[in-house]
Protein backbone atom coordinates (compact mmCIF):
# COMPACT_ATOMS: atom_id res chain seq x y z
CA UNK A 1 0.00 0.00 0.00
CA UNK A 2 2.85 2.31 0.86
CA UNK A 3 4.36 1.76 -2.64
CA UNK A 4 1.06 2.73 -4.25
CA UNK A 5 0.90 5.97 -2.22
CA UNK A 6 4.49 6.82 -3.23
CA UNK A 7 3.70 6.11 -6.88
CA UNK A 8 0.58 8.29 -6.89
CA UNK A 9 2.44 11.04 -5.03
CA UNK A 10 5.29 10.92 -7.54
CA UNK A 11 2.88 11.14 -10.49
CA UNK A 12 1.09 14.08 -8.86
CA UNK A 13 4.38 15.89 -8.22
CA UNK A 14 5.53 15.35 -11.80
CA UNK A 15 2.27 16.84 -13.09
CA UNK A 16 2.40 19.84 -10.76
CA UNK A 17 6.05 20.67 -11.34
CA UNK A 18 6.26 19.69 -15.02
CA UNK A 19 7.50 22.36 -17.38
CA UNK A 20 4.70 23.52 -19.72
CA UNK A 21 5.23 23.15 -23.48
CA UNK A 22 5.38 26.94 -23.83
CA UNK A 23 8.60 26.96 -21.76
CA UNK A 24 10.54 24.78 -24.19
CA UNK A 25 13.52 26.69 -25.52
CA UNK A 26 13.83 27.43 -29.22
CA UNK A 27 16.67 24.93 -29.68
CA UNK A 28 14.50 22.09 -28.48
CA UNK A 29 11.62 23.22 -30.71
CA UNK A 30 13.88 23.38 -33.76
CA UNK A 31 15.31 19.93 -32.97
CA UNK A 32 11.80 18.51 -32.74
CA UNK A 33 10.80 20.17 -36.01
CA UNK A 34 13.89 18.75 -37.68
CA UNK A 35 13.16 15.24 -36.43
CA UNK A 36 9.56 15.20 -37.62
CA UNK A 37 10.17 16.95 -40.96
CA UNK A 38 9.29 14.93 -44.10
CA UNK A 39 12.22 13.08 -45.67
CA UNK A 40 11.07 13.70 -49.24
CA UNK A 41 8.36 15.08 -51.43
CA UNK A 42 6.21 13.97 -54.33
CA UNK A 43 6.63 15.67 -57.67
CA UNK A 44 3.98 15.22 -60.35
CA UNK A 45 4.51 15.58 -64.08
CA UNK A 46 3.90 19.15 -65.11
CA UNK A 47 5.03 20.68 -61.82
CA UNK A 48 8.17 22.79 -61.74
CA UNK A 49 10.00 20.36 -59.46
CA UNK A 50 9.29 17.46 -61.86
CA UNK A 51 11.25 19.09 -64.67
CA UNK A 52 14.26 19.50 -62.39
CA UNK A 53 14.02 15.89 -61.20
CA UNK A 54 13.80 14.64 -64.78
CA UNK A 55 17.01 16.41 -65.68
CA UNK A 56 18.90 14.53 -63.00
CA UNK A 57 17.29 11.19 -63.79
CA UNK A 58 17.89 11.42 -67.51
CA UNK A 59 21.55 12.41 -67.28
CA UNK A 60 23.38 9.78 -69.28
CA UNK A 61 26.75 9.32 -70.85
CA UNK A 62 25.18 7.84 -73.98
CA UNK A 63 23.76 4.49 -75.02
CA UNK A 64 24.88 1.50 -72.99
CA UNK A 65 26.34 -1.58 -74.61
CA UNK A 66 24.36 -4.77 -75.11
CA UNK A 67 26.74 -6.52 -72.73
CA UNK A 68 26.11 -3.94 -69.98
CA UNK A 69 22.33 -4.12 -70.34
CA UNK A 70 22.41 -7.93 -70.49
CA UNK A 71 24.59 -8.12 -67.37
CA UNK A 72 22.29 -5.89 -65.35
CA UNK A 73 18.78 -6.72 -66.58
CA UNK A 74 18.65 -9.79 -68.85
CA UNK A 75 21.07 -12.31 -67.39
CA UNK A 76 18.74 -13.75 -64.74
CA UNK A 77 16.29 -15.18 -67.27
CA UNK A 78 18.25 -15.42 -70.52
CA UNK A 79 21.28 -17.19 -69.06
CA UNK A 80 19.15 -20.03 -67.68
CA UNK A 81 16.12 -20.06 -69.97
CA UNK A 82 13.87 -19.20 -67.02
CA UNK A 83 10.15 -19.32 -67.90
CA UNK A 84 10.92 -20.18 -71.53
CA UNK A 85 13.24 -17.25 -72.25
CA UNK A 86 15.60 -18.01 -75.14
CA UNK A 87 19.08 -18.60 -73.72
CA UNK A 88 21.97 -16.34 -74.59
CA UNK A 89 23.96 -17.64 -77.58
CA UNK A 90 21.35 -20.33 -78.41
CA UNK A 91 21.11 -19.42 -82.10
CA UNK A 92 18.35 -21.93 -82.85
CA UNK A 93 16.09 -20.67 -80.03
CA UNK A 94 16.60 -17.05 -81.06
CA UNK A 95 15.99 -17.77 -84.74
CA UNK A 96 12.77 -19.58 -83.80
CA UNK A 97 11.70 -16.62 -81.63
CA UNK A 98 12.46 -14.19 -84.47
CA UNK A 99 10.56 -16.31 -86.99
CA UNK A 100 7.57 -16.70 -84.66
CA UNK A 101 7.49 -12.95 -84.02
CA UNK A 102 7.72 -12.15 -87.71
CA UNK A 103 11.17 -10.59 -87.93
CA UNK A 104 13.66 -8.71 -85.81
CA UNK A 105 11.54 -5.55 -85.55
CA UNK A 106 8.59 -7.59 -84.22
CA UNK A 107 10.91 -9.40 -81.79
CA UNK A 108 12.16 -6.00 -80.61
CA UNK A 109 8.58 -4.76 -80.25
CA UNK A 110 7.77 -7.80 -78.08
CA UNK A 111 10.78 -7.05 -75.87
CA UNK A 112 9.82 -3.38 -75.54
CA UNK A 113 6.15 -4.08 -74.76
CA UNK A 114 6.60 -7.35 -72.87
CA UNK A 115 5.63 -10.85 -73.91
CA UNK A 116 4.47 -13.86 -71.87
CA UNK A 117 6.37 -13.74 -68.55
CA UNK A 118 8.77 -11.01 -69.69
CA UNK A 119 7.80 -7.56 -68.41
CA UNK A 120 8.13 -4.54 -70.70
CA UNK A 121 11.78 -3.83 -71.46
CA UNK A 122 12.73 -6.73 -69.21
CA UNK A 123 12.51 -4.35 -66.20
CA UNK A 124 15.03 -1.89 -67.71
CA UNK A 125 12.59 1.01 -67.67
CA UNK A 126 15.31 3.57 -68.40
CA UNK A 127 16.58 1.67 -71.45
CA UNK A 128 15.90 3.23 -74.83
CA UNK A 129 14.38 1.14 -77.61
CA UNK A 130 17.79 1.23 -79.29
CA UNK A 131 19.46 -0.19 -76.16
CA UNK A 132 16.92 -3.02 -75.98
CA UNK A 133 17.73 -3.84 -79.61
CA UNK A 134 21.46 -3.85 -78.88
CA UNK A 135 20.87 -6.20 -75.93
CA UNK A 136 18.89 -8.58 -78.16
CA UNK A 137 21.72 -8.49 -80.73
CA UNK A 138 24.21 -9.29 -77.94
CA UNK A 139 22.19 -12.23 -76.60
CA UNK A 140 21.07 -13.69 -79.92
CA UNK A 141 23.62 -12.83 -82.55
CA UNK A 142 20.69 -11.67 -84.73
CA UNK A 143 20.93 -8.47 -86.72
CA UNK A 144 18.08 -6.04 -87.49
Amino acid sequence: MRALILLVGGLFASLVFAKPAADLDSTTRSEISERIAPVGSVCLTGEECASAAGAVASASSGPRSGDAIYGQYCIACHSTGLLGAPKTNDAAAWQAAEQKAGGFSALLSNAINGIKSMPPKGTCMDCSDEEIGVAIEFMSGLKP
